[in-house]
C-alpha cells in the first residue's frame, strides 16, 4: 500500500497536549496495545508486564540548553535553536528571524557572546552552520547561557522544574535538543525494581535533533528524507542483545530513539553491531524489524514520522485504533504524557 501523509493524521482535542508532567516520574498511565487490544493501566504496573531474561534498552543522551535569542548586527531579532554542536567552535542550527541572516553576519546572543553565521547546513540547505568567535567553548556557553529546548506545543518557557522534569534520570551523553520523552517516565526506584525481578538494562545513545519536529511535507511518505542524528552502540550494549537473544528474552526499546538507533545497527540475524555513525532511517509501515520485540513510547503528533514508526511496529490498523480509544479516556499527549507499551505486530 502507497500510504500518504493524511494516512497517519487523527483529531486531538488541544486540552489533552500535556503542558506539565505528572507529579511523579512513573504517575502517567500507560496503554498496553497487542494487536487490537487494548489493556489501561499505570506506569507503576510495568514490571509486571515484563519478565525475568527481558532486556530494557534505554538512551541515555542529555538535552543541552540549545535555545538563544539574540541580534543580528543590523539589529534584527534573532532566536537560534542549536541542531548539535559539532566541535568547540562549530554548531549547527535552526535560526527564526525575519530575514535569513546571510553568510559573514554577526549574531549577538544572550548578551554575552558572538558568533559568526558561515552559511547553509544539512541536506536540504535548511540549517545554518554557526563559528563562536568570543569563547572556546560552545559546551559551555551553551550550559551558561541558553534555555531549555521544549516542544513547540508546551506553551510555558523552560521553569526550573523542567530543567529536571524534561531529562531522563538516567541522561548522561550531552548532545541532545529534545529529550528521548518514553524514558522520562522512569525513576531510580523503577530501576532497581526492574534489576532486582531479572530484567536487564543496557544503553545506547542517540543526540536528538531539533528536526524530530519539523512536519513532513510531502504527500507521499515514500518522499520524505528523514535528518541526520548521532548515534553510538556499546560493545557491552552489543552484548547485552546478543545474551538476551541467545536465552531466549525479549529486546524491548525504551522509545523510538532507542528503537531507531537499534535498528540501525542490527543486521539481519537480528545482532547488533557495535560502534558509532549516523542515522536517517525512516520507518513505515511494510518495514521488518530485525532486532525491538516490544516497545515503550509516548503518544506522537499527528503526520509526524513517528506516527508512521509505531505503525510500522504495531500495525497501521491496531494504532489507529489505540489512538482512538485514548483520546476516547482522555489520555494525555506528546513529551510530557502517557505512555504505550506496544507489541511488535508480527509477534502478537
Amino acid at each position: 500500500m502507497t500510504y500518504t501523509v493524511d494516512d497517519f493524521d487523527f483529531h486531538l482535542p488541544p486540552e489533552l497536549i500535556a503542558q506539565h508532567p505528572a507529579p511523579e516520574r512513573t504517575g502517567s498511565r500507560l496503554l498496553h496495545v497487542a494487536g487490537m487490544q487494548h489493556a489501561d493501566r499505570r506506569f507503576a504496573e510495568l514490571p509486571g508486564l515484563l519478565r525475568q531474561g527481558d532486556l530494557l534498552v534505554f538512551n541515555d543522551t542529555k538535552v543541552i540548553k540549545a535555545r538563544f535569542f539574540g541580534i543580528k548586527e543590523t539589529g534584527g531579532q534573532v532566536e537560534i535553536m542549536l541542531e548539535r554542536i559539532v566541535d568547540a567552535q562549530h554548531a549547527i542550527c535552526q535560526i527564526r528571524a525575519s530575514k535569513a541572516p546571510k553568510p559573514g553576519c554577526l549574531l549577538r546572543l544572550a548578551d554575552a557572546f558572538t558568533v559568526r553565521m558561515t552559511g547553509r547546513a544539512g541536506k536540504e540547505d535548511d540549517l545554518f552552520a554557526l563559528e563562536l568567535l568570543d569563547h572556546d567553548d560552545f559546551w559551555a556557553v551553551a550550559e551558561q547561557y541558553g534555555a531549555l529546548p521544549l516542544p513547540p506545543y508546551i506553551e510555558h518557557p523552560a521553569e526550573s522544574a523542567d530543567e529536571a522534569r524534561y531529562q531522563t534520570v538516567y541522561a548522561r551523553e550531552p548532545g541532545a535538543v529534545a529529550a528521548p520523552t518514553a524514558g522520562l517516565h522512569f525513576d531510580e526506584a523503577m530501576l532497581e525494581t526492574l534489576r532486582a525481578q531479572g530484567i536487564g538494562t543496557a544503553f545506547v545513545t542517540l543526540h536528538v535533533g531539533a528536526g524530530t519536529y519539523r512536519p513532513v511535507r510531502v504527500e507521499k511518505i515514500a518522499d520524505h528524507r528523514m535528518h541526520s542524528e548521532r548515534y553510538e552502540v556499546t560493545p557491552e550494549t552489543a552484548a547485552a542483545i546478543a545474551a538476551t537473544r541467545a536465552a531466549g528474552g525479549r529486546v524491548i526499546a525504551v522509545g523510538t530513539t532507542s528503537l531507531r538507533t537499534l535498528e540501525s545497527a542490527g543486521e539481519a540475524d537480528g545482532t547488533v553491531v557495535a560502534g558509532s555513525g549516523e542515522t536517517d532511517i525512516f520507518i513505515t509501515p511494510g518495514y521488518r524489524f530485525q532486532v525491538v520485540d516490544r516497545l515503550i513510547t509516548n503518544f506522537h503528533l499527528p503526520k509526524s514520522t513517528l506516527m508512521m514508526l509505531v505503525s510500522a511496529f504495531a500495525g497501521y490498523e491496531a494504532i489507529r485504533a489505540a489512538y482512538a480509544h485514548a483520546v476516547g479516556e482522555r489520555y494525555r499527549f506528546f513529551s510530557y504524557g502517557d505512555a504505550m507499551l506496544l507489541e511488535r505486530s508480527d509477534a502478537v
